[in-house]
């Protein structure tokens, strides 16, 4: 998603968010997420698709080893990786090396097709408070959005279609990544 329209559907998720929040409706054809709002925060230099959901997760695409340290600046306790190392410009090695270098803890889960498996990892790692705030990436956001999508769903209580028109506002495009994430929270994993 270009970075302005990126901003666009975070400002829009942000609106939304804080209706519900103030319990007055969302305005006609707009979701309507049931949790906190999505922070305006620009993200650490070099980071795509930066999406700070609340106080305790931020999503993301590509990150470079470089932002890790204004990662932990800025409070994160933990960083979860989807990205393969395979993936051109992923550098897993040394985003761990940085992450861990800054005081981070570093969850490798790489995958480019989901899994039941993967997801249950990513719904331990992300839930375990030790792990809060947390920053979540792949290569664009769109891997964030279809696992975010389950977490909000199995562990937040959401319904399905709240969490995906937030799922999509972090970056799920994929359809396939979209359906996996669907029959994941329908078929009780």
């Amino acid at each position: 998603m270009p970075k302005s329209s990126h901003a666009a559907a975070l400002a829009a998720l942000a609106t939304v968010s804080l209706l519900v929040l103030a319990g007055t409706s969302a305005p006609a054809g707009a979701a309507a997420p049931q949790a906190a709002a999505a922070q305006a925060e620009e993200g650490p230099a070099g980071v795509v698709n930066y999406t700070r959901v609340d106080a305790t997760v931020a999503c993301a695409g590509a990150t470079p080893p470089e932002a890790m340290a204004e990662l932990k600046e800025r409070g994160f306790a933990a960083v979860i990786n989807f990205r393969t190392a395979g993936e051109q410009g992923a550098n897993v090695d040394a985003g761990q090396a940085a992450a861990e270098a800054a005081g981070l803890k570093y969850y490798h889960l790489p995958f480019r097709q989901a899994s039941a498996e993967v997801a249950e990892q990513f719904l331990e790692t992300v839930s375990d408070p030790a792990n809060q705030p947390v920053f979540i990436h792949c290569g664009s956001a769109n891997r964030v959005g279809a696992m975010w999508l389950i977490k909000r769903v199995r562990l937040d209580g959401w319904s399905p279609d709240d969490a995906l028109a937030e799922a999509e506002l972090i970056g799920l495009r994929s359809p396939a990544l979209r359906e996996f994430a669907l029959d994941y929270v329908r078929d009780g994993g």
